[in-house]
C-alpha cells in the first residue's frame, strides 16, 4: 500500500497540519499513520495520532508506544513525561483534524478517479462488489472493511499511492456538520448514492435534512450514480447538485439511464432485463433480495460508465459473491476453529482477518494459509516484508 509518493517526514508534515514541532528525533519516513496503539507493526515508520474520545485518552498510550519504538507523535498537549531526547512531538489544536487535513493534502496529490459512496444501506457492500467486479482491469484502493467515520476516512485515503488507477471510499455520517469534512478528504471524481433510509436518523431534524447532508459528498464530483424512482429525492438531487452534473441514474421509470424493465426471480438466483439506450442488457444475480438487486444495479451503472464491455458485465455480475464470506467463523475438526476471509486476498483484508483471529482467545495455536496476492501494486519484497511484518506481529505460529 506504500508507494513512492509517500514520502513525507515529521517536518514536511508539520507543516502540512499547522502544528507545533518539537523535535529531538531523526527525520525518518513516515509510511503509517495509527489511531490505535494495538495494531502497531512498524513503530519507526509510523506516525501515533493521539486522539480523545470519550472513551479514550490516546495521549495515555504515549509512554508505551515510546518504549515499543515508536518516534513520532501527534498531540493536542505535551505528554506528563519529560520530553526524550529522539521523539518528535507535533502540537496541533485538534488531533482528528490534523489527520483530517494530512489525508486532505495526501489526496489533493493523485489524478486518478475516485468513487466515493454514501447512503443508509449497502455502502461497504457496494464497494466490496465493485472492487471485486473491477479488479481485473484496475490497481484499485479502497476503505479497509467499514473505515467510512472520521477517523476511518482518512486512514483510507491515506492508502492511495501512485501504482493505483482508481480509488473507492465510503461515507458514513450520524448527524449534521460531519459529510463536509468527508467530502473534503475524499474528493470524489464520481459518486454512488445507494439510498436514504432508517438508519441514524436520530441526528438529523428530518429525513430531507438527512439527504441534504449526505449530498454534500457530490458537491464536486461530475457524476453521480443513483436510483431515481423515487420522486422527492430525484427532485431534491437535481435541485441541489450543480446542473453540470452527469446523472446516471436507474430504476423502472422511462427516464432512467438504465432502464430496469424486467425482475424474475429464481429459488437462487435473480434475472434482470435492463434497457440502455438501444442495448438490452440481460443479467443474472446469485441473489434474490431487493437489497443485492439494488446494490448490482449500482455496480452495473458503475461498469457501463467506465466502459466495461457488455459481455464481461454479464459474466462478472454473474460471478458476484457474498460480502459475508468476510470474516465468517466456524468450528474445524480437532477442537479448532476456522476463520475463512477468502472473499478477496490483499494486505488490508489480511490485517483485518490477523486482528479479528486475534481477538479469538480460546486456542493457544494459530495458523494462517495464505494465497498469493496478486496485483497489489507493490514489488514482491516490499509486499512480503509487510506480510511477515503483520504475521510477526500478532504471533502466528505456523
Amino acid at each position: 500500500m506504500i508507494g513512492k509518493i509517500m514520502n513525507y517526514d515529521i517536518e514536511k508534515i508539520s507543516q502540512i497540519i499547522n502544528g507545533d514541532l518539537t523535535t529531538g528525533g531523526l527525520r525518518t519516513r513516515i509510511l503509517y499513520l495509527l489511531t490505535d496503539s494495538r495494531k502497531l507493526i512498524y513503530p519507526g515508520e509510523t506516525l501515533f495520532f493521539a486522539i480523545i474520545s470519550h472513551r479514550k485518552d490516546g495521549h495515555h498510550f504515549i509512554s508505551t508506544l515510546y518504549e515499543r519504538g515508536v518516534r513520532n507523535f501527534v498531540v493536542s498537549r505535551l505528554p506528563g513525561m519529560s520530553v526524550p531526547p529522539d521523539a518528535n512531538f507535533v502540537v496541533v489544536r485538534d488531533t482528528v483534524e490534523a489527520l483530517q487535513m494530512l489525508a486532505t493534502y495526501h489526496r489533493s496529490r493523485f489524478e486518478i478517479p475516485v468513487i466515493g459512496i454514501t447512503g443508509s444501506n449497502g455502502k461497504t457492500i457496494v464497494k466490496e462488489w465493485l472492487n471485486q467486479l473491477l479488479e481485473p482491469d484496475f490497481r484499485i484502493v479502497r476503505s479497509p472493511a467499514s473505515y467510512n467515520s472520521q477517523i476511518g476516512v482518512p486512514l483510507s485515503v491515506w492508502q492511495m499511492n501512485e501504482k493505483n488507477q482508481l480509488a473507492i471510499f465510503e461515507a458514513g455520517i450520524s448527524t449534521v456538520n460531519e459529510m463536509h469534512k468527508l467530502a473534503k478528504i475524499i474528493s470524489p471524481t464520481i459518486g454512488i448514492f445507494t439510498n436514504i433510509g432508517e438508519a441514524h436518523s436520530e441526528g438529523f431534524a428530518s429525513p430531507e435534512d438527512k439527504l441534504l447532508e449526505k449530498l454534500l459528498l457530490f458537491k464536486n464530483a461530475g457524476v453521480l450514480i443513483y436510483r431515481n424512482d423515487d420522486v422527492d429525492t430525484d427532485r431534491t438531487i437535481r435541485r441541489e447538485l450543480p446542473e453540470v452534473f452527469k446523472f446516471l441514474t436507474w430504476g423502472k421509470n422511462e427516464n432512467a439511464f438504465l432502464r430496469l424493465v424486467e425482475i424474475n426471480t429464481g429459488s437462487l438466483s435473480t434475472g434482470l432485463k435492463i434497457q440502455y439506450n438501444s442495448n438490452l442488457l440481460h443479467l443474472s444475480i446469485p441473489f434474490t433480495d431487493d437489497a443485492s438487486i439494488e446494490n448490482a444495479m449500482h455496480c452495473c451503472c458503475m461498469m457501463v460508465y467506465l466502459g466495461i464491455n457488455e459481455k464481461v458485465i454479464e459474466e462478472r455480475l454473474n460471478k458476484l459473491n457474498p460480502v459475508g464470506m468476510r470474516l465468517e467463523l466456524k468450528s474445524g475438526i480437532n477442537n479448532s476453529s476456522v476463520i475463512n476471509d477468502s472473499y478477496s486476498s490483499d494486505l488490508s483484508s489480511l490485517r483485518i482477518a490477523l486482528d479479528f483471529l486475534s481477538q479469538q482467545k480460546q486456542h493457544p495455536s494459530k495458523t494462517v494459509i495464505l494465497s498469493d496476492i496478486l496485483e497489489s501494486g507493490l514489488e514482491s519484497q516490499d509486499l512480503y516484508r509487510q506480510v511477515a511484518g503483520l504475521l510477526k506481529h500478532h504471533e502466528i505460529n505456523r
